[in-house]
């Protein structure tokens, strides 16, 4: 007992080491001629060292797991994910001498299943993206393992108060910038629990910002959010890798929430070569997403002849994306006719 629970105290406090070593994320501004008095910015989570806005999240979640006694000197840990999730994931458990196993779509990309092979995880994969969430929980108990279930604890396992989570460091980097305080931060959601702690921040510290959540097609975060039918179900995943549920997460609170907008899959793709293009640098597609919503806002701003700032996430980087969202091919297929979405953005 006495031994465990020192390796506990030796694992936590080498998961605050690694946070020490890392760097505040950027915040990135972006102007554009034709929304004048309004400034974009981007907080680019891709900076983490596992290159995503996930790594905050498993971050979170070993501590969370580790705190509440579920996590031990030879415990496997298993995730259910879509890929970045597992990368950060992969990482931690690396980092703290853990086998990690993630149970995943088959259709996930490549890049990201050489990443989790890189840190030491191991990929388990399934046709049905609905079978994750079973598939885990049937080796959590068969291996002896834990379930870490980022879709029910990814609200609950980040301190929204404070603690330097996303929305405090927002904040805090915009304290010099011409609107200090945003008129409205974008957000898309795969778990929920980043819009959850946006949310719950905003209203903890009284700041008038908006919260924009922004959901793909084939989720049913949006029709949720309109209906609280917890019983709602999609048949088909979104194609918008990392964002959107087939059915309503834990983690999802909708009442944090002020607005909701559906953005098409090839709005989002448009939106991320956009975006691309004005950063020189390639982003993934649900920063295309995001930045697709914030334009909408913007949009909506001018038009009632409002200034102001508005947040947005650069989730990841595109470089994990070649064969899928940077891949032609792929997205005639996968995504179809874009060129409507992209003469909008021109225009």
């Amino acid at each position: 007992m006495m031994m465990n629970s020192s390796w506990v105290t030796q694992a936590i406090k080498e998961i605050n080491a690694d946070f020490q070593r890392s760097a505040e994320t950027h915040l990135i501004r972006l102007t554009l001629p034709s929304l004048p008095g309004i400034i974009f910015y981007l907080k680019d989570e891709s900076t983490h060292p596992t290159g995503s806005l996930k790594h905050r999240l498993a971050r979170s979640l070993f501590l969370y797991g580790l705190c509440n006694g579920w996590i031990k000197q030879d415990t496997t840990i298993i995730e259910a994910s879509s890929g970045s999730t597992a990368v950060s994931e992969a990482y931690f458990a690396g980092l703290l001498g853990l086998r990690f196993i993630a149970v995943m779509p088959a259709s996930t990309a490549k890049r990201k299943i050489e990443q989790i092979a890189f840190y030491g995880g191991h990929c388990h994969f399934v046709d049905d993206p609905c079978q994750i969430y079973a598939e885990s929980e049937r080796l959590a108990r068969d291996l002896n393992g834990h379930f870490m279930d980022q879709f029910t604890y990814a609200e609950r396992a980040t301190d929204w108060r404070g603690n330097n989570n996303i929305a405090e460091s927002i904040f805090r980097q915009m304290m010099n910038e011409p609107f200090p305080i945003p008129e409205t931060i974008v957000m898309s959601a795969g778990t929920g629990g980043t819009s959850a702690t946006i949310g719950r921040y905003l209203r903890y510290q009284g700041h008038p910002t908006r919260l924009v959540v922004v959901d793909p097609e084939n989720s049913v975060f949006l029709e949720y959010w309109q209906t609280r039918d917890a019983a709602l179900r999609s048949v088909n995943g979104s194609k918008i890798e990392g964002i959107g549920r087939p059915r309503v997460e834990p983690s999802f609170i909708p009442d944090v929430i002020d607005e909701m907008l559906r953005v098409p899959n090839g709005a989002s793709v448009a939106a991320m070569y956009y975006l691309s293009k004005l950063l020189g640098r390639k982003v993934g597609a649900s920063t295309g997403t995001n930045f697709w919503g914030a334009l909408q806002v913007a949009k909506q701003m001018k038009q009632q002849g409002r200034q102001g700032a508005i947040v947005t996430l650069l989730c990841d980087s595109g470089e994990r994306y070649p064969d899928t969202y940077y891949q032609p091919e792929w997205i005639a297929k996968q995504i179809g006719d874009i060129s409507l979405w992209q003469r909008e953005l021109e225009e």
